[in-house]
């Protein structure tokens, strides 16, 4: 009996692991890794809570991607493509939104949030991890 509630615990203990829900599934979004440094002056608006800037290159895909300082430390960063769309409908890009707390696509009048990437349609904003490293000098975005 022993034997079998140590089992149990195990199993129970092994099922109860979780990724820290960062589900990142989305269809119509591939992955995409880079790194870079925060010394340029084109990162400044990261260096305050609020801050956002548009990245794009070659090693983010062909939207880019929009970073932005939620709390001074934290940081998000979600792709810039149109998460509900294919990408060959229309532009299919997001921009920031007048009201500088929503990103809007550009085929259609689709808000999402800036800090949660939430909205009401199927998709969310395709989110990926961000590490700050080197005494806050250096910033690496991945899945």
């Amino acid at each position: 009996m022993k034997k079998i509630i140590t089992l149990f615990t195990i199993c129970l203990l092994f099922f109860s692991c979780s990724d820290n829900g960062f589900k990142n599934n989305n269809p119509y979004i591939p992955n995409y890794n880079f790194s870079t440094t925060l010394n340029l002056a084109f990162y400044q608006n990261l260096t305050y809570p609020g801050g956002v800037i548009y990245y794009s290159g070659v090693d983010v895909g062909p939207k880019g991607v929009f970073i932005i300082n939620t709390s001074g430390t934290n940081y998000n960063a979600f792709d810039a493509a149109c998460p509900n769309q294919s990408s060959t409908s229309c532009t299919n890009r997001l921009t920031l939104d007048t009201d500088k707390i929503s990103l809007k696509c550009s085929c259609g009048n689709e808000k999402y949030n800036l800090y949660t990437g939430q909205s009401n349609l199927q998709y969310p904003l395709k989110q990926y991890r961000v590490e700050i490293s080197g005494d806050r000098k250096y910033i690496t975005i991945y899945n």
